[in-house]
């Protein structure tokens, strides 16, 4: 597999086209009045997720390009305070955030630039490229989790 061909998969991936619902799938036109509601037997409201998905892809990008990057507190620093966002701009807030770095890192993962094996000075062993999988892997999870709310709360198509 060529250097070109290994980053267009992993941006392929990042950007969820395969085997599941994409982010955009799962978030797209999710009823206002659900988005702070717990479906029976499952533990997280739509704002806690997508809040979770956004800081935590966050934390990845920002800690792979920087090394003055400080990561939020674990686990509090990675899920909202609350379980309903504070108005309809603070979700579409959030949703704009997440596609924002979504975007970074496959333009950071795209860019011939970034050596995607090297590992990257100021971590514990981690490269690029296992930043990005660890993206597309946290991302699947939580992408799944929200289908599964929107599903029981009523809410998917």
């Amino acid at each position: 597999m060529s250097d070109e061909s290994l980053r267009q998969l992993v941006v392929d991936f990042l950007t969820g086209r395969h085997a599941h619902a994409t982010f955009d799938d799962a978030i797209a036109d999710w009823p206002v009045e659900l988005r702070g509601t717990r479906a029976e037997g499952l533990p997280h409201t739509g704002w806690q997720l997508l809040e979770h998905l956004r800081i935590a892809q966050w934390d990845i990008l920002e800690f792979s390009k920087s090394s003055d990057h400080v990561s939020p507190k674990w686990p509090e620093g990675y899920w909202p305070g609350e379980d309903t966002p504070p108005d309809k701009a603070a979700w579409e807030e959030s949703v704009r955030l997440f596609q924002e770095d979504l975007t970074a890192m496959g333009d950071l993962v795209r860019d011939p630039a970034t050596d995607l094996f090297a590992k990257i000075p100021w971590g514990k062993g981690q490269t690029i490229l296992r930043e990005a999988l660890l993206v597309i892997d946290h991302n699947a999870y939580h992408v799944g989790q929200l289908v599964t709310l929107r599903q029981g709360l009523g809410a998917w198509r």
